[in-house]
């Protein structure tokens, strides 16, 4: 009974994230509301409020991120991680996913130079 039950729930799961509605998933991507809820008081348009230069912007994160340029994604998964200086560890706060999902969204910002969102629409 649990397997089919564990089928039945994978199923699901998976039928969600094939056909979810694009109209919904364009509204605000997980990663953005994670961000706007633990990051954005401090990177605001991927600047960074305490320290100028330390900004979200692909420039500076190949800079001061170890590994950046090799594995982008996993070096912003560790920062966010295990913080560094003025920055926090979030490990104990945001789930895998959540590091995750944030992670690919400041990598994808990056990316586009952090348009603001009249340059976005």
């Amino acid at each position: 009974m649990r397997i089919i039950l564990l089928i039945l729930l994978l199923a699901i799961a998976i039928f969600k994230l094939i056909f979810t509605n694009p109209a919904l998933a364009a509204e605000l991507p997980t990663g953005a509301k994670i961000f706007d809820n633990n990051c954005a008081s401090c990177h605001i348009g991927g600047g960074n409020i305490l320290i100028a230069e330390k900004t979200l912007k692909k420039e500076a994160l190949s800079k001061y991120l170890e590994n950046y340029d090799t594995s982008s994604i996993q070096a912003i998964i560790h920062q966010v991680q295990y913080g560094k200086n003025a920055m926090p560890a979030f490990k104990d706060k945001l789930t895998n996913e959540e590091i995750l999902e944030v992670a690919a969204y400041v990598f994808q910002k990056a990316e586009q130079d952090w348009p603001t969102p009249e340059k976005e629409g």
